[in-house]
This record gives C-alpha cells, sequence and structure tokens, in this order.
C-alpha cells in the first residue's frame, strides 16, 4: 500500500511499514534533525516541512499515519490537552482528510499513535476528540495500547489508532494476544532499568528492561534511563544501543549531527514510533488475524477511557484484551546492549539516593543497596571490574 507519513519524526512507522511490504510516498516532518535522518535514510522520499502548509494527499495514499506529536498529552509533559499548540496539530490530519473526501477521493485507512496517558486526559476528551473526528468522516475504528516490551526491551506504552473505510479495523489491531514471560526480578541475576532522574514519585523501574526512551528536554539536554546491571555497574545506555530498543538500526540518528548537537538524538528516539510494532500493524493490514466479539464489554459514557476499543459503524465498544500482541524471544537486556554505555556518575548516583530518602516510594529489595555500593566505587575511583566485588 502506498503510505503518507505525517509528522514522520525519524521514520519509525515508515521503515515499520516499509519491512511489512510498504511503500511511503511522502513524509511531513518540520525539525531539521528529524529531517536530515530522513533525507538520508530514505533518500528519495519526499518530505514536505510543514504540515499546516500541505494543501492536499497524494492521489494514490492508501494509508495515512501520523505519530503526532504528543507533548500536551504525556504524563512527563505540561498536560495541555489536545487543544494544546503541538498535540492539536492532529487537526491538520482531519483537514487533509476533509480536503481529499470533499475531491471525491476517500482516504482508506488512517493511522494514529499517541501516548497512553491520552486516554484519561482531560477527563476523556482527547479520545472523544479523535472518535468524533473519523466517525464524522464516515470511518470504522478500533485501538489499543501496544507495549514495545513484546518485541524489545523496553518498556513503552502507547496507542496505536486504526480508522478504516474499506476494512474492520478490530480483525486487524485486535486479534493478536500474547502472553508475556515474567522477568526474574533479583538484583545479581538480571538487568533493571529505571530513572535517574525520578526517585520521589516514580521510579520507572523496569526488570531485564529499560523503561520508556523519552523526548529529553525542551533544549537538547539527553534524559537517558540508567541500568543496573547484574555485575553492580550502573551505565547509562549508549545512544547505538538506545537507537536499537526502538527497532532502528544503530546509528540512524547519526546524520542528524550534521545540523544539531549529538545530544538531541535522544530526543529524535525518544520520540519515534517504535519499529517492530509498526511493522506488525503493517503486515496485520495486508492478513488480518479477525476478530472475537466475545471480548467487547460496555463502554463507559465518560470519564478515562478503556486501554481498547471499537466502533463497527453502530455501537463503541470498550475490548478486553492486553497489550502484547506478540511476545518474541530475545536475550537478556544485558546481552542485547552491544555497547558498555556510560557509568552513572558519583554526583548523579548521590542525586538519586538523596531523592530516595525523602521518598515515600518502595524499592525493590537490594536496589538502593546496589546503588551506594556503585557511588562508593565511583567516589573512590574504582575501575570497573571491582564493581561487582
Amino acid at each position: 500500500m502506498k503510505v503518507v507519513g505525517l509528522f514522520a519524526g525519524i521514520g519509525g512507522f515508515e521503515v515499520g511499514f516499509a519491512r511489512a511490504g510498504h511503500e511511503t510516498v511522502l513524509t511531513c516532518e518540520c525539525w531539521e534533525p528529524a529531517v536530515a535522518v530522513l533525507r538520508s535514510r530514505l533518500a528519495g522520499v519526499p518530505n514536505h516541512p510543514d504540515v499546516r502548509e500541505l494543501s492536499d494527499l497524494p492521489a494514490d495514499a492508501e494509508i495515512v499515519c501520523a505519530g503526532f506529536p504528543c507533548q500536551d498529552l504525556s504524563q512527563a509533559g505540561k498536560t495541555i490537552g489536545i487543544g494544546g499548540a503541538r498535540s492539536g496539530l492532529v487537526g491538520e490530519v482531519f483537514r487533509l482528510l476533509h480536503k481529499a473526501r470533499a475531491a471525491g477521493r476517500q482516504i482508506p485507512r488512517v493511522v494514529l499513535e499517541n501516548v497512553s496517558f491520552m486516554l484519561h486526559l482531560e477527563g476523556g476528551r482527547a479520545m472523544e476528540r479523535l472518535v468524533r473526528a473519523v466517525e464524522d468522516l464516515g470511518y470504522l475504528w478500533a485501538y489499543r495500547v501496544v507495549n514495545t516490551l513484546g518485541w524489545l526491551p523496553q518498556r513503552r506504552e502507547r496507542v496505536f489508532f486504526l480508522a478504516s473505510r474499506v476494512d474492520d479495523p478490530a480483525e486487524i489491531l485486535l486479534g493478536d494476544e500474547a502472553r508475556p514471560r515474567p522477568a526474574a526480578t533479583r538484583i545479581g541475576e538480571i538487568a533493571h532499568g529505571f530513572y535517574w532522574t525520578e526517585g520521589i514519585r516514580g521510579l520507572g523501574w523496569a526488570p531485564d528492561a529499560i523503561p520508556t526512551l523519552k523526548n529529553g528536554s525542551s533544549v537538547g539536554i539527553p534524559a537517558p534511563p540508567a541500568i543496573l546491571l547484574p555485575d553492580g555497574r550502573v551505565i547509562k545506555p549508549d545512544i547505538r544501543d538506545a537507537e536499537r530498543l526502538q527497532g532502528f538500526c544503530e546509528d540512524w540518528t547519526q546524520p542528524a549531527e550534521e545540523v544539531a548537537r549529538p545530544s538531541w538524538r535522544w530526543s529524535l528516539v525518544g520520540n519515534a514510533v517504535s519499529v517492530p510494532v509498526a511493522q506488525w500493524l503493517g503486515e496485520r493490514l495486508l492478513a488480518p488475524s479477525g476478530y472475537d466479539r466475545d471480548r467487547d464489554r460496555p463502554l463507559p459514557l465518560a470519564g478515562r477511557w478503556p486501554r481498547a476499543a471499537r466502533f463497527d459503524g453502530r455501537h463503541r465498544y470498550a475490548v478486553e484484551i492486553n497489550d502484547f500482541p506478540v511476545w518474541r524471544g530475545r536475550p537478556p537486556l544485558h546481552r542485547f546492549l552491544r555497547h558498555p554505555g556510560e557509568e552513572l556518575s558519583a554526583r548523579a548516583t548521590a542525586g538519586f539516593l538523596a531523592r530516595t530518602e525523602r521518598s515515600s516510594l518502595r524499592f525493590p529489595p537490594g536496589f538502593l543497596e546496589a546503588l551506594r555500593r556503585h557511588l562508593e566505587r565511583m567516589e573512590r575511583g574504582a575501575p570497573a571490574a571491582l564493581a561487582a566485588e
């Protein structure tokens, strides 16, 4: 199918769809570091620099995908809501769909992606706006929270919303369900990811995985997670491993350094759509897996939206299904990593530990003790080989 990628970022949707056999005919991205990546990695695909000035969708477009900006919807952001200046740009998607319809062309399918926090932000008004907009255009729809952890050792929950005029979106999004394999949790057996910038209200703790890769600050200060390795070292992963944790080839974002500081690569990766999730969706668009209507549940009339739901043209339903369409086998996180990373500094470690002392959070057994041992070693400048002693 012919794909148009709005808010394309570094091409997560486009790369995943290409691996499933689809072809991107146009991207739309305004941020110059991301444009540099697209120019290098999706050479030959034209890019329009501003969705607000895009006058029409290509005549052969069969799928419009849009991982629209999340800054106003994210729990880590300002939570202004879908009317914010950034996340409100999703309205441009509907402008283009309306314009295509007025010209006698109905775009067959639309795929949107954003953070799961939007399901209950503003008492559910953000989701109500999305579903009302696609219903007014005559689409059936389904959405589901999908966790990247089903493919890669990153815990990343995102809403994937599919609207279609040519097939039942539920048979594409809501047919596959896998049972995740629980990881061991003991310190020293496997790696554990967490956010060293947290410690008071949250931790982002993830056994045998990293917590969600974030956008970073608005001035390009990276916000990588930390990883407590089985040998006791605490590191921040290398950007090349962060790219791989999103499903890209390592050094995928290196072209951005032609126009921006290297640290901006963290924002590019943190903003991206996970490639294997997009690939799974692209494959299911070609071969739907069916839908069991026994999963249907009553949809609440207002407030927080469920983690999965659908609309069959007459009724909306909540859907009982987990966040894992698949669960792929993979090596443990500490073996997945190819690069040594940077050890968490004594200053950063001490700051994190100080915050935990003011916190009411409960921490996994042995975790704070491991952090204190890491701090002691960093303060005395001991080599990494002594970390496990």
